[in-house]
């Protein structure tokens, strides 16, 4: 898999809130720890967009509520960098649930705003249900 082309400040830490951005009945996710961490050792494991981490539902579906979920990051307010000096902000951070299979496919079937081009480049089966990618 090749690099991105993008340097993404990684802002979301454990205990930040981020909004669910798809229909999966979750509406609130507080991250837990990042799915493979890469962190320095005594830092708290950073996360970004197009990241994977573990999560808690904490306003949603009862299904769903107070349990370890798989979350990927679509959104965040931090500004990230591209190649061509572009920099991309969203007005908020936001997750897409997925589930814990090989392939980390969506729970929900449509994803509600748009999406970073830099998480279809790292989990392609996202982009079947973004309705629009910046």
């Amino acid at each position: 898999m090749r690099g991105l082309a993008t340097h993404i400040t990684r802002t979301i830490v454990p205990m930040s809130v981020i909004n669910c951005a798809d229909n999966s009945g979750a509406l609130k996710f507080r991250m837990i720890n990042k799915r493979g961490k890469g962190h320095r050792h005594g830092r708290l494991a950073a996360a970004g967009i197009g990241d994977m981490i573990t999560a808690s539902v904490i306003k949603g579906s009862p299904n769903y509520l107070k349990k370890p979920v798989l979350v990927v990051i679509v959104r965040q307010k931090a500004p990230i960098r591209r190649a061509n000096g572009m920099r991309i902000r969203f007005e908020d951070n936001a997750g897409v649930m997925v589930d814990d299979s090989k392939f980390h496919l969506p729970i929900g079937t449509e994803v509600k705003g748009a999406m970073a081009r830099e998480v279809v480049e790292i989990n392609v089966k996202l982009a079947g249900i973004a309705p629009k990618i910046i």
